[in-house]
């Protein structure tokens, strides 16, 4: 298990879960360093890197990168009941679903998705891609990433999550071939 070290810019702190969290209700700053973020390793040297699960910004926001491989999906078409989710395009080209409609993003492209908007994505054949995303408001939603790695790596079923959709927002929708 990795441990991920948030540091925040207050005085009052407490220390949960090998990170810190403040605890005064007064705002503060949020640094999380690429070497301090989670990695869960995915097939043909993709990633995720969990940067912030919604608990040091007291669900404000949660955020993540993801790279993947030429051709590879990132998940199935699903929604979100509660949050708007924001995708900022680091690198290569990711390929959209949206609302049924598939679309191309390139590098600096911004995907909006807002609630009840089903998606899914991938990135292109052409090439490997990434990027940021931020879910908003944030839930803490790092176990359902961790999970989509097990199964993206031939360590669980997608039935594994049959039980988790009310508790990640994550509603599946149809099958898995989107494109």
């Amino acid at each position: 298990m990795i441990l991920t070290t948030i540091t925040i810019l207050t005085a009052t702190t407490m220390f949960m879960d090998s990170k810190e969290y403040d605890m005064s209700g007064t705002p503060h700053a949020l640094i999380v360093h690429e070497g301090d973020a989670e990695k869960v390793p995915l097939p043909g040297g993709g990633q995720f890197q969990l940067l912030e699960d919604s608990r040091a910004t007291d669900g404000l926001l949660g955020a993540n990168r993801l790279e993947l491989p030429a051709g590879a999906d990132g998940t199935r078409p699903h929604h979100h009941r509660l949050s708007t989710e924001l995708f900022y395009v680091l690198g290569g080209t990711m390929e959209f679903l949206l609302d049924g409609a598939p679309t191309a993003v390139g590098a600096g492209g911004l995907v909006v998705v807002p609630p009840g908007v089903v998606h899914a994505f991938g990135a292109s054949s052409d090439g490997p891609a990434e990027f940021f995303a931020v879910l908003t408001p944030g839930i803490e939603r790092f176990g359902y990433l961790r999970q989509l790695g097990r199964i993206a790596r031939g360590e669980a079923a997608w039935d594994s999550m049959d039980e988790l959709h009310d508790t990640y927002d994550v509603h599946f929708v149809g099958g898995p071939q989107w494109r």
